[in-house]
């Protein structure tokens, strides 16, 4: 979803208390100095505009922007910046392609913002043990290309070209899940600077094995920590081999009850999905619009196989055979490639389509998930609220894996539809929460949901990790403000 919300977002005033700057105080021309002397002169800027365009990510969250940003060339500077700016009491927020979706890099103390994306190295490619190492700035599509002629490919696919530490970071997620897994199950070791500088590599240096009982798992315990324990300046991956054949489809439904029950029985009946993409009929009208398909306005989805050319064609007959049996029709097999391209990129671009409901204003999108017995019920129920709001919306999400977003489209300059929008959300959060999900499936935490952390974990787990984030970072300088 990350890609979905490139387009323009703005400060919904309802979340913008969230931001404070009481703790703040202007760097001394000395401490640039001494920033500067770890990085070199050109890696660092207090210039307005650059300082505002690291202040923010892709949300509707709006702070003021850090003090400085600067730049590192490797680890070791990592490292000496850490030092610095921990020893000074001057908070740390890492950066990277800013494409969050949760607040994740505002900066609500001031301080300084790291910007990683310098450190682009491919370190290590261990074809035959179905792994790499990537610094912080790797973006998954270079990544990819970089495998294109290995025959292996990293399948985590947020939408957006984020950086893969990044990824790691927020515990992202994407379309490829329901097969392929999160970040959490494909991150082997991670490198990280800790708050003092001091470098820790959480499986011990250099290990890439696929699993181990020894002792605490470090490696999880930095996946979805969104910066606030520590800078991750490297992460072993795991690969995967690049599928022999692929085939995608869509398929009609008339209701969303018949379109998501579709899709718990292709999960329950263990056949090997790819992809299973849920757009309600808002949006797949939109997508139409948008992006110049011609599948029918209904509750639809979109499915993907990945294997060998005999598999996919008993996959293929047994997932006809479940939509049919739940009233599906306008079957359409997609086997090229130009064709299977253009079929998700119409849903990658879901956003614009949205927000081209209502030309002029702006988006947000919520994020859930739940047990996938549970989807049916939590999927039927938020299309009704959707329509009782009057909020201008439409679904679309994860649904093999129980994850779904509503992108709303609201005026910005209205207050009380603003407030509406901000309840809608919190309504959906905690509906989910009740039928034993969370209320983020892959966004984070950020800003923007830490009420709602302590709701789903309780004050038990609340404090085990305000513990754990106080054993870390004592003086509460990493990325402060976000998640507890």
């Amino acid at each position: 979803m990350a890609r979905l919300l490139r387009a323009a977002t703005w400060g919904l005033s309802p979340w913008r208390g969230y931001c404070s700057r009481e703790t703040q105080g202007e760097l001394s021309k000395g401490f640039v100095e001494a920033l500067k002397a770890v990085v070199g002169s050109p890696h660092v800027s207090t210039a307005a505009a650059v300082r505002k365009q690291h202040g923010h990510d892709e949300s509707m969250h709006r702070c003021q922007p850090p003090d400085a940003v600067v730049w590192p060339q490797n680890v070791e500077q990592v490292s000496q910046l850490a030092a610095l700016c921990y020893g000074q009491g001057v908070p740390i927020i890492p950066f990277g392609t800013g494409t969050g979706l949760e607040g994740g890099v505002c900066a609500v103390q001031g301080g300084v913002c790291v910007n990683l994306t310098h450190m682009d190295r491919i370190l290590e490619l261990n074809p035959e043990d179905f792994s790499v190492v990537v610094e912080p700035g790797v973006t998954r599509k270079a990544l990819n290309t970089h495998l294109r002629d290995s025959g292996l490919w990293f399948p985590v696919d947020p939408g957006a070209d984020a950086s893969l530490c990044g990824m790691v970071a927020t515990g992202a997620s994407g379309t490829n899940a329901v097969r392929y897994g999160t970040m959490r199950d494909n991150v082997l070791n991670l490198q990280v600077v800790l708050p003092g500088g001091r470098l820790l590599h959480t499986a011990g240096p250099g290990r890439r094995f696929r699993k181990s009982a020894a002792g605490y798992n470090l490696t999880g315990l930095f996946v979805g920590s969104e910066g606030t324990l520590g800078l991750i300046t490297a992460a072993t991956l795991r690969l995967h081999p690049a599928p022999e054949a692929t085939v995608a489809a869509t398929c009609a439904f008339p209701s969303v009850q018949a379109a998501v029950d579709s899709t718990v029985h292709i999960l329950q009946a263990a056949v090997p999905v790819a992809r299973i993409e849920f757009l309600d009929d808002v949006m797949m009208d939109a997508c139409n619009r948008h992006s110049g398909l011609n599948c029918c306005v209904a509750p639809t989805l979109f499915i993907e196989f990945h294997g060998s050319e005999q598999a996919l064609a008993e996959q293929v007959q047994r997932t006809e055979e479940i939509t049919r049996h739940n009233g599906g029709s306008q079957f359409s097999w997609a086997k090229e490639t130009e064709e299977r391209s253009r079929l998700w990129a119409a849903r990658h671009n879901a956003w614009y389509a949205a927000l081209a409901l209502r030309p002029g204003c702006k988006g947000y999108s919520t994020d859930v998930c739940v047990p996938i017995s549970r989807l049916p019920e939590i999927l039927v129920q938020t299309k009704e609220d959707l329509k009782a709001s009057g909020l201008t919306g439409a679904i679309a999400g994860h649904v093999g894996d129980g994850n779904f977003h509503c992108i709303l489209v609201a005026d910005p300059e209205d207050h009380e539809e603003l407030l509406r929008v901000k309840a809608f959300a919190e309504q959906l959060a905690r509906h989910a929460l009740a039928l034993h999900g969370t209320c983020t499936g892959e966004h984070g935490i950020g800003l923007g949901k830490r009420q709602l952390l302590k709701e789903e974990v309780g004050s038990v787990g609340m404090e085990t990790m305000r513990q754990l984030k106080a054993m870390l970072d004592p003086r509460g300088l990493m990325n402060p403000g976000k998640v507890l």
